[in-house]
């Protein structure tokens, strides 16, 4: 089992529901993925000005985006590094491999654009956070897009996260 430490930063209905699915989803992300046991990931719920501005401090854009992944190790598409295993906390053996920040409110402004559920976009970007956390990178280039994709769109599968899908609204 791997562990999602979850943070609100920001106003949101439904929290445990929220919290239950990102859990659900970055654990099953993880697992489809071969992630060592007990990874770990920290998951700070935040607002547009927030994430705006880690956007800005971080990536040199300063617009709201609807999540950041900040990787703590050096992985290329998914493939551990050979050394991984020295990088676990001695305290409880932990593996951290990095944050992710999510901004709720624009999950649900997309949700509506795309025309599928608030459940099915915050399933959708944390499982896109754990692609990047894992080192799979849309931007490098197009074969490199369609295999993240690829692999994003087989771990919604397998949670049922199509998008029909409407458990929850804000």
């Amino acid at each position: 089992m791997h562990r999602i430490r979850i943070t609100p930063e920001a106003e949101i209905d439904q929290f445990e529901q929220v919290a239950e699915l990102i859990t659900r989803c970055a654990q099953k992300a993880l697992e489809t993925e071969g992630a060592p046991e007990n990874s770990f990931v920290d998951v700070t719920i935040v607002d547009s000005e927030t994430i705006r501005t880690l956007n800005r401090e971080n990536r040199g854009k300063d617009a709201v985006t609807d999540v950041l992944s900040f990787p703590m190790l050096e992985f290329y598409n998914g493939e551990w590094p050979e050394d991984v295993e020295l990088e676990r906390d001695p305290g409880d053996n932990s593996l951290f491999l990095g944050d992710m920040i999510l901004n709720y409110d624009r999950a649900v402004e997309q949700a509506k654009e795309y025309g599928h559920s608030t459940e099915r976009e915050c399933g959708f970007l944390t499982v896109h956070s754990m692609m990047h956390l894992l080192g799979y990178d849309h931007e490098r280039s197009e074969e490199e897009r369609q295999l993240q994709r690829k692999h994003e769109e087989a771990v919604l599968e397998s949670l049922g996260l199509r998008r029909d899908t409407d458990q929850f609204e804000k």
